[in-house]
């Protein structure tokens, strides 16, 4: 624990949570209202790039936090500083809003005039020392579906993920008519920062229930930018993923006589199959990570399948794309 001085030990863990879901509008954005749509800030410009896909990111806002940490066995460690949030838009079509923040395993053991925490943006303090293994599996666990109203606040990053998302949604150039049903996902991650010389990072994937999953990472020396984007990248991948899979269930593929069930799968078709690119983002550093969710669970090996069971039955219908049943 330090005296009271500025607490600017390592940093132990970083932390987020991801919400992906499809822009409310019939046409994918061009860059030109891609830009209007993420301008969140005056004082700093949309980031936008064309290859491989069309990619826009937002300035990045910050939320002031002064509360308790999640934590498994109920310990209360108060914690203050500033969370990053920022929104990215991919082809016009699919939108994200993370929140994230990193923290080192000891603070001050007091807490500090504002100006401290808002020199160093995106740093959570505890005040005094944290378990992070605690600190991580009370961010991971489960939460109630009801809080309770009696138990101490906690940092809830999903909460400022998702008022990001719900800013971004609510502007008006958006004609809210998109063009099928798809439902939001959340990623939740928490990565370790591991010590020199414990070999490459590490990822520990979970779907759970409510459109909920979760990320444990062992960074193995990527800095929080790397370790936010490949995030930001998994939850594209498994929000295409999940739902392509309802799109499938939902046409009954292969138990509905006549081109009907083709044709409820030409949204994927004309939105969705061009989208799947994991790993071309996130550079060297986390492809490790990419190595092993591609042994399991196995995202493209099970995105194919679905990719080919699709024109397989597209070649076996014949139907065009350009015309109705």
């Amino acid at each position: 624990m330090t005296g009271g001085g500025a607490g600017d030990g390592p940093e132990a863990f970083v932390c987020g949570e991801v919400r992906t879901c499809l822009l409310q509008t019939s046409a994918s954005l061009p860059r030109a209202e891609a830009v209007r749509l993420l301008r969140l800030r005056s004082d700093e410009a949309v980031r936008f790039s064309e290859r491989p896909n069309l990619y826009a990111v937002s300035p990045e806002v910050l939320t002031g936090v002064d509360c308790a940490l999640p934590a498994a066995t109920g310990s209360r460690v108060r914690a203050v500083g500033t969370v990053r949030a920022r929104a990215v838009l991919t082809e016009g079509r699919v939108l994200q809003a993370t929140a994230r923040f990193s923290s080192p395993a000891s603070g001050p053991d007091r807490r500090l005039p504002w100006g401290h925490y808002l020199v160093r943006p995106g740093v959570v303090q505890p005040l005094g020392r944290l378990s992070v293994p605690d600190v991580a599996a009370g961010f991971l666990g489960a939460r109630p579906a009801v809080p309770d109203r009696h138990a101490a606040a906690t940092v809830d990053l999903g909460a400022i993920a998702e008022r990001l998302l719900a800013r971004v949604l609510g502007q008006p150039l958006l004609d809210r008519r998109a063009p099928f049903k798809s439902r939001r996902t959340m990623l939740r991650w928490f990565a370790v920062h591991a010590a020199a010389g414990q070999g490459p990072p590490t990822a520990e994937f979970t779907v759970a229930a409510d459109g909920l999953r979760t990320l444990r990472i062992s960074a193995g020396g990527l800095d929080a930018a790397e370790i936010a984007g490949f995030c930001e990248e998994l939850a594209l991948h498994d929000w295409l993923l999940t739902t392509l899979i309802r799109m499938i269930d939902r046409s009954r593929l292969g138990s509905t006589a006549g081109p009907e069930a083709v044709l409820a799968l030409r949204p994927a078709v004309d939105h969705l199959l061009h989208l799947w690119m994991p790993g071309a983002r996130t550079g060297a550093g986390p492809a490790p990570l990419w190595d092993g969710l591609e042994r399991h669970p196995g995202f493209t090996r099970q995105w194919q399948t679905l990719v080919q069971r699709i024109r397989d039955q597209l070649a076996l219908r014949a139907v065009p794309f350009g015309c109705e049943a």
